[in-house]
Parts: C-alpha cells; structure tokens; sequence
C-alpha cells in the first residue's frame, strides 16, 4: 500500500539557500540538479545510487 504524498511538501525555497532556487526539502540538492541527472538518461534509482541521503519520492 502507498501513501499519497502533498508534493507541495517535497521542493521549497528560501531566500539565501541554494542561490534561492528550488531544492528539495531537507537536503541541499536543486530540483535542477536532479532534471539534469534525468535529462542524462538516469533513472530514480540511479539518482538515489549516486546521493543515497534521497528518498524515491522527492526524486
């Protein structure tokens, strides 16, 4: 059974964090740094290979 996730909760911005882009929540990882890994052609679980602090949902 899966658990509905508010993605509203996954990616968030601060002023002064991370250059004020977009990151996902509790990391130091841009929604930018990831949509370059998948434009690579790697898939979630690659992604998660190659930071293993991330979870599959915010990916």
């Amino acid at each position: 059974m899966t658990t509905a996730v508010d993605i509203g909760t996954l990616i968030v911005s601060r002023p002064g964090t991370c250059g004020s882009h977009q990151r996902l929540a509790k990391t130091g990882i841009t929604v930018k740094n990831i949509a370059i890994d998948f434009n690579a052609a790697l898939t979630p679980e690659q992604i998660m290979d190659e930071k293993p602090h991330l979870t599959l949902s915010p990916i």
